[in-house]
């Protein structure tokens, strides 16, 4: 599981416009910034108040004090800086986030976005800032494993849990593969390396279209 948490975050890093401002989000997400390249120049911004950092890398000592919206330690570039949440917020909502990676229980074919849930008998989770930075942000990359621990699959028709922000991922990276929402289909746009297209089909509960032959 850790590997593959890893490779997709490395393939979201690499998709990553240069230049871009970037929010990552709990989960998957924080560890994008261990594989961005330094040439890229990409800043990222984290919703508890830093701007310019980059993952811990061997070597660091880490701050107990410097942590990312996900509590992991992280590294301040120089450059760098600190605010509160209401400038955070304002950088967010005011349209300055180029890309924001999140974490998802659901992602339906219209582009809908379920990262939260308040059923005792389930998964737990408030929904926090991600409401602001799925609306907010210019980009909605949604970083996931394709099933739940039970098999089941997080792409569906329509979502059963209380949406986010509806219509707004852009593109959802699971081991399987890369997807684009359509509308009426996942759009298959990259396969990764040893699965198969019957393997997608067979555990995506939505219908499935491939952007190449």
């Amino acid at each position: 599981m850790n590997d593959q948490r890893s490779r997709i975050a490395e393939r979201i890093a690499s998709a990553l416009p240069k230049g871009s401002y970037v929010n990552l989000g709990i989960g998957i997400p924080t560890i994008v910034a261990n594989y961005v390249r330094p040439e890229d120049n990409i800043t990222f911004q984290t919703e508890n108040g830093i701007l310019g950092f980059r993952g811990l890398e061997v070597g660091d000592n880490p701050d107990p004090d410097l942590i990312d919206a996900g509590k992991q330690p992280i590294k301040l570039l120089p450059g760098g800086s600190y605010f509160d949440h209401g400038l955070s917020f304002a950088m967010v909502r005011g349209g300055h986030i180029d890309v924001t990676v999140l974490g998802a229980f659901e992602v339906s074919i219209k582009g809908d976005l379920a990262n939260w849930s308040d059923d005792p008998r389930g998964i737990l989770g408030a929904v926090g800032g991600a409401m602001d930075l799925a609306v907010g942000a210019r980009s909605v990359l949604v970083a996931m494993t394709h099933t739940t621990v039970a098999g089941t699959s997080k792409l569906l028709r329509e979502c059963s849990l209380p949406l986010t922000a509806s219509g707004v991922v852009t593109r959802v990276y699971t081991e399987y593969g890369t997807f684009r929402p359509t509308g009426e289909a996942f759009e298959v746009v990259e396969v990764c390396e040893g699965v198969d297209r019957k393997t997608i089909v067979e555990n995506t509960a939505a219908p499935v279209t491939f952007a190449y032959q």
